[in-house]
């Protein structure tokens, strides 16, 4: 069943658990103090998904916020007991570097404000989570990498998707490919507005969009799919409805030519229901539907098998991830390196699809 964007937020079933299976990352370490997570920008994101998961995770826990709408203070510390001194508008998040209650600052805020407040974070000398997509430019990606690495603290990008697990099968298959040669990967994602609002999803500057808000997961995919880098992409970008979508991009279609001769289909939409991954290879295939909703990732193979390991957080399971990354002190599973390629391709697809030709990638 395809879900629109709303639906899918309001089925995440965080409340009813955290996986109804063990993962080994997540139990280890479980004497360690928790990390403490300070979310900036308090949407629906935040709001509907990230703070309930929060309540579940095993090593992080929420203990700070940033908003610019005053009038959210009172609830949110009601319904997650914060403090006052744990409070901070945007004028005053660099005090944040005085707070030991505070170790992480999670970015979610509208993409084209990421580089901002992830820089700020960062000067504050704490650790650094992005949502996805890292940035609107890969100069500013690059801005926060070398943020992050000035004050020494880790960047991670929210890619809920990498932590799932039957999409780290996928992941895996890339290199031992069980089914042969990967020939050609197709990743469509979209959902139906059928009565928007002006949004920051409209406005152009601050990375609106479908390419941004949900192509990214179809070109991250492709990625991860094949295991490669791509070397060319083509790419054209429509609207049925010029009215509503003045600046930023209905649907996206985009082609990625990889070095081993595979060859991905994106297409991402604000005007259409889809959700697939489907992957053909030289001696079968394998398919995730949906492949990047909250709840219910699932899919097969032609042999018969099935990717059905179920979760009811996928963004518990990515926070503990991290939060162990920093109590170990370990490399973090998708770091700023991974979110900066993404948008190098955006900025492409975005190129390609304005002079119709194809354009190598370095």
């Amino acid at each position: 069943m395809i879900l629109d964007r709303r639906t899918f937020i309001k089925t995440s079933s965080l409340a009813l658990g955290y996986s109804l299976l063990p993962f080994t990352n997540i139990y280890s370490n479980t004497g360690q103090k928790q990390i403490g997570v300070c979310l900036v920008g308090l949407g629906n994101y935040s709001a509907t998904v990230l703070a309930p998961a929060l309540q579940i995770t095993k090593h992080c826990k929420l203990t700070g916020i940033v908003t610019g709408s005053p009038w959210k203070i009172p609830k949110w510390q009601k319904r997650y007991n914060l403090p006052d001194k744990n409070m901070y508008s945007y004028d005053t998040m660099h005090e944040i570097a005085n707070n030991p209650d505070i170790d992480v600052i999670y970015i979610v805020v509208p993409t084209g404000l990421h580089a901002k407040y992830a820089i700020r974070a960062a000067n504050a000398g704490k650790h650094v989570w992005c949502e996805k997509p890292m940035a609107k430019t890969e100069a500013e990606c690059q801005s926060i990498i070398d943020a992050c690495k000035k004050n020494k603290v880790k960047l991670t990008i929210g890619y809920r998707m990498q932590h799932e697990p039957n999409t780290r099968t996928i992941i895996g298959w890339a290199n031992s490919k069980p089914y042969g040669k990967i020939k050609t990967v197709r990743a469509e994602i979209g959902y139906n507005v059928t009565n928007p609002a002006k949004t920051w999803r409209l406005d152009s500057e601050l990375g609106g969009g479908a390419m941004y808000d949900l192509g990214v997961y179809a070109l991250n995919a492709a990625r991860y799919t094949t295991g490669e880098e791509p070397i060319s992409v083509s790419a054209k970008q429509m609207t049925t409805r010029p009215e509503i979508f003045t600046e930023t991009d209905e649907t996206t279609y985009f082609t990625l030519a990889f070095p081993s001769g595979a060859i991905a289909h994106g297409k991402t939409s604000l005007g259409k229901s889809m959700h697939e991954l489907y992957v053909d290879c030289e001696n079968g295939w394998y398919t995730l539907a949906p492949f990047s909703m909250y709840a219910g990732v699932q899919g097969k193979a032609s042999d018969g098998t099935l990717l059905t390991i179920p979760v009811r957080s996928q963004q518990a399971i990515q926070m503990d991830d991290d939060a162990l990354a920093i109590i170990n002190d370990t490399p973090v599973m998708v770091p700023g390196e991974e979110g900066i390629k993404d948008i190098r391709i955006v900025e492409a697809i975005y190129k390609a699809s304005k002079n119709g030709k194809t354009i190598s990638l370095g």
